[in-house]
């Protein structure tokens, strides 16, 4: 059994006690002619997952539904038949499910926070559905709280916030930060009362905040659970109407798939990106999507298509223009596609091109976790090309930069590196590999 965590957060949500539920539904069964003797503690084994028996799920549903003055259903108190927590296509069930799931992550559950990766066609699904029909015709919403310009504005705020939060500290220290404040700030604000201009900016500002979760979910090496929020994240977009901010929920969805080695899933999903933004995509955005292209390409052996997206993605590159780009793309900042390239380059063999991209990446200015990814790529470049001192400079200065953060995924770089400083047997790496040891001792 999985905990119902549609359950807990509709009971929360209705201000309601697991006693109260328990008296209710008890009440409720006598006035149907039936004896029932529920308490709390009986509350307590469906919120574990035990599906009462019976007209039971049924009543809870008229119960909750009754409080918050809206119909429910099995699927929407985790009763359904398959029992299964899925996504829901209508609106109101998706952020029933959404908010559900941000309540368990905030708890700690482990049955969301160990979620398994997503495969196969359940990967694919949520971005078939961002591109196609049907598209959400009204978004507003009656609730308790009242929704204008000021409160999407914090959101907006908000994700800002923790965003360079994240870049400087990493994604384990900024996720609890994240998850409270989508808790106690943004499940309010979804629940509330807008018109539908108003909804379509507050689902396209939750959105951008979801997706923070889910990098700060991604760098904190929770993949399935980073997945999930990448998800919801989509289907903001799609209620949002903005086409632009799903294609770079998309890129975030194509960084993932390079990540977990899913090459072919890569480029499909950042074909899926390009195709369906359009002419409403951003070069910044589209440069990227390309760049990740030509990376999948080359960790496939494709040198014809590595090298065709590598083109496409530098004629994106010269077309930026930072005014014109949303706040999500500011990510791609001058030497990202050169550290993208040098890693392209470098997987097919081609050192000499690999390292001037890389170097050209360092030297440009960048935040410090996009400096640790270009310094890994430098010292890789390197060291494939049998340069131990020049790698073991690099490495020591990609060690520097790494301190005060907390991020499994530049942990991950970091090992990869000191693997491969140490297997050059060369008295130049003998010491930062040391001092990479040290460092990797700290629990993260």
């Amino acid at each position: 059994m999985e905990p119902n965590t549609l359950l807990d957060a509709i009971l929360n949500e209705a201000g309601m006690s697991r006693a109260g539920l328990a008296a209710r539904v008890n009440e409720a069964a006598r006035h149907r002619g039936k004896n029932a003797r529920y308490d709390h503690s009986s509350v307590i084994r469906w919120l574990q997952g035990q599906r009462p028996r019976g007209i039971v799920p049924d009543l809870i549903c008229e119960i909750l539904g009754r409080a918050l003055d809206r119909q429910l259903d099995l699927d929407d108190i985790g009763m359904g038949k398959d029992g299964a927590v899925q996504q829901a296509a209508a609106l109101d069930g998706f952020i029933d499910r959404s908010t559900a799931l941000w309540r368990g992550d905030a708890q700690q559950r482990a049955s969301v926070q160990d979620a398994p990766v997503i495969v196969g066609l359940s990967a694919v699904g949520p971005v078939w559905e961002w591109e196609n029909p049907p598209d959400d015709t009204d978004v507003s919403r009656s609730g308790t709280v009242r929704v204008g310009q000021p409160e999407v504005q914090l959101l907006r705020t908000a994700r800002t916030h923790y965003e360079r939060m994240y870049r400087k500290a990493g994604g384990i220290a900024t996720r609890g930060r994240v998850l409270e404040f989508l808790n106690t700030k943004t499940a309010p604000l979804l629940r509330g009362s807008y018109s539908d201009a108003t909804g379509r900016e507050l689902h396209r500002a939750a959105g951008g905040l979801v997706a923070v979760a889910g990098i700060c979910s991604y760098d904190s090496d929770a993949q399935g659970l980073a997945q999930r929020y990448f998800h919801q994240a989509l289907r903001l977009a799609k209620a949002s109407g903005d086409r632009a901010f799903g294609g770079y929920v998309i890129a975030l969805l194509v960084n993932q798939a390079l990540y977990m080695r899913e090459y072919r899933q890569a480029v499909a999903f950042a074909e899926a990106g390009l195709r369906t933004a359009g002419n409403v995509i951003s070069h910044a955005l589209a440069c990227d999507l390309y760049a990740m292209q030509a990376k999948a390409y080359s960790r496939m052996g494709d040198q014809v298509g590595a090298h065709r997206c590598m083109t496409l993605a530098e004629i994106e590159a010269g077309q930026i223009r930072r005014d014109d780009e949303p706040a999500e793309t500011g990510y791609v900042q001058a030497g990202l596609l050169e550290a993208n390239l040098a890693d392209a380059l470098m997987r097919l063999g081609d050192m000499t091109p690999a390292q001037a991209y890389a170097a050209e990446a360092v030297a440009t200015q960048t935040h410090s976790r996009g400096r640790v990814h270009r310094l890994a790529t430098l010292s890789d470049c390197q060291m494939r090309a049998g340069h131990a001192e020049l790698a073991a400079a690099t490495a020591t200065d990609m060690l520097e930069t790494i301190q005060g953060m907390e991020s499994r995924r530049l942990t991950d770089r970091l090992r990869t590196v000191r693997r491969s400083l140490a297997s050059l047997n060369s008295m130049a790496t003998a010491e930062v590999v040391d001092r990479i040891d040290d460092t990797l001792r700290l629990p993260v």
